[in-house]
């Protein structure tokens, strides 16, 4: 039997959060990539609870490509968490590749000024 691509980006996010947690000085900055939007939260995972959210649809995004989008939210949630007195998380690919969007995101919460 085969498995198909959202099956196969499951057990890689499995995977990759056996390794990965958040804590609320540190919390887990989790992605999700649709074919349309990006979206990123930042998640307590021993509350159980999202401390801030941002996605593509926040932003103003005519003419942008998808990946100018990206850095973009990563800048957004990189402000929010500042705010907030939060400079360190943990990032969480969400089984997807390291490239693209993914990466973009990663580079503009680094640009917000987000270690990781």
């Amino acid at each position: 039997m085969q498995i198909s691509k959202s099956q196969k980006r499951t057990r890689i996010h499995y995977r990759v959060r056996k390794k990965i947690t958040g804590v609320d000085s540190k919390p887990r900055l989790a992605i999700y990539r649709s074919n349309k939007s990006i979206y990123c939260q930042a998640i307590d995972d021993v509350k159980g609870h999202t401390i801030a959210a941002a996605s593509s649809r926040e932003i103003t995004a005519t003419g942008k490509s998808k990946v100018e989008q990206s850095v973009e939210v990563g800048k957004l949630i990189a402000s929010k968490l500042m705010a907030m007195k939060i400079d360190k998380v943990s990032f969480d690919r969400g089984g997807y590749l390291y490239h693209g969007r993914v990466k973009a995101v990663a580079d503009g919460a680094r640009e917000g000024g987000l270690q990781f």
